[in-house]
């Protein structure tokens, strides 16, 4: 019995130390992050930037209690994602700690402020921009490749979920951003668009060939709706029209193109997640999901909380289940996590051509 016992041991040590090296196989699917502030969960603490989320009330229903750089009260979307996946959250790529087997987990390159374009977000000053996080994704795959070896890191990466959320800030932080924008007088707005859409099209494939195999994309929301262009440009208490009429001839050509480089493919590679939708449900009927307001943000100043940041002097809500909105632009824990089960299990309206649970279930059969 005891020479039994003995060998169960050995056999189980074995597996222990098979899985350990492999690195790989015995880890939840790793989970790359792309984009701007809403999906942000610290890249620019630690860069030279105006475009941060480090003091309070950020954080305020974070399990610390402190700011992390997430531009929300709490969770953000890539944290919810990842407890589905059941996976700790990937670090931010700049943070100190991200080294060892936490390159293992995935990484967060996203950079708040920044844009599809390049000049997005130039009052920000140092952000790091969408080709800077594809470069990143590049030096990251050298170096889990010095700790796993070049064939299971492709592997990890082929097998990984990719998260991708930009194209909003190039609308209210540079087309829109003042009145006339160089970029409103060199383009009518369906021409920017078109430029928009060419241009992400370029970072997708680019995605595509570093290895990206599962990657959602998100459209921009009801950029129009946002507390801080309710308070810039609405006098009657609705939603921005030039900011709406933005969002409603983006988001569809952003579907189309993601339509066309899948069927190019031959693979249901890119994901089109219909944010716009699942932010439109909470703003038409708020009190339907539990919210009181969709126009108020929880932390703010002057009209709608939408002037400013928030900032510890700002106005700040006692319950922030109740807000769509967290601060000026970005949405609260709650709603964070509301999107994100519309990721996983939403119909076809709002994630085409399938939802999360859809593709892992596809993704774990033999």
């Amino acid at each position: 019995m005891a020479t039994k016992l003995f060998l169960v041991l050995i056999i189980c040590v074995n597996i222990v130390i098979i899985n350990v090296a492999s690195g790989v196989e015995a880890r939840p699917r790793a989970f790359f992050v792309f984009g701007d502030s809403l999906v942000d969960n610290g890249n620019n603490n630690y860069l030279l930037t105006t475009a941060r989320a480090d003091s309070p009330p950020y954080g305020i229903d974070f399990p610390t209690r402190t700011p992390t750089g997430r531009f929300s009260n709490g969770y953000n979307i890539p944290d919810f994602i990842s407890m589905r996946l059941g996976a700790e959250s990937p670090l931010p790529y700049l943070s100190p700690e991200f080294k060892g087997e936490k390159l293992l987990v995935g990484a967060n390159f996203a950079s708040a402020g920044v844009g599809i374009l390049n000049d997005t977000g130039v009052q920000f000053l140092n952000i790091t921009r969408m080709y800077r996080q594809l470069e990143y994704f590049e030096e990251y795959q050298r170096r889990l490749s010095g700790l796993i070896g070049i064939s299971k890191t492709k592997r990890l990466v082929r097998h990984a979920l990719i998260l991708i959320t930009v194209g909003g800030n190039d609308f209210v932080n540079n087309y829109y951003l003042v009145s006339p924008s160089a970029r409103s007088r060199q383009y009518p707005l369906p021409q920017y668009v078109r430029l928009l859409i060419f241009e992400y099209r370029k970072i997708l494939q680019k995605l595509y060939e570093m290895g990206g195999r599962r990657v959602i994309v998100t459209g921009t929301g009801p950029l129009g709706c946002a507390p801080a262009e309710m308070a810039m440009r609405s006098s009657d208490g609705k939603c921005s029209r030039d900011l709406q009429r933005a969002a409603s001839l983006y988001n569809p050509r952003l579907r189309r193109m993601l339509t066309l480089l899948n069927n190019r493919i031959r693979n249901h590679v890119f994901i089109a997640a219909n944010t716009a939708l699942m932010h439109h449900d909470f703003i038409n009927d708020p009190t339907s999901f539990g919210f009181t307001t969709s126009k108020v943000a929880c932390c703010g100043q002057g009209p709608y909380n939408g002037i400013g940041v928030c900032s510890p002097s700002s106005n700040l809500c006692n319950d922030r289940s109740l807000f769509v909105y967290w601060d000026p632009f970005h949405p609260t824990e709650r709603a964070n996590r509301m999107i994100v089960e519309k990721i996983f299990s939403g119909s076809t309206i709002y994630m085409n051509p399938m939802n999360l649970s859809t593709i892992l279930a596809l993704d774990d059969t033999p």
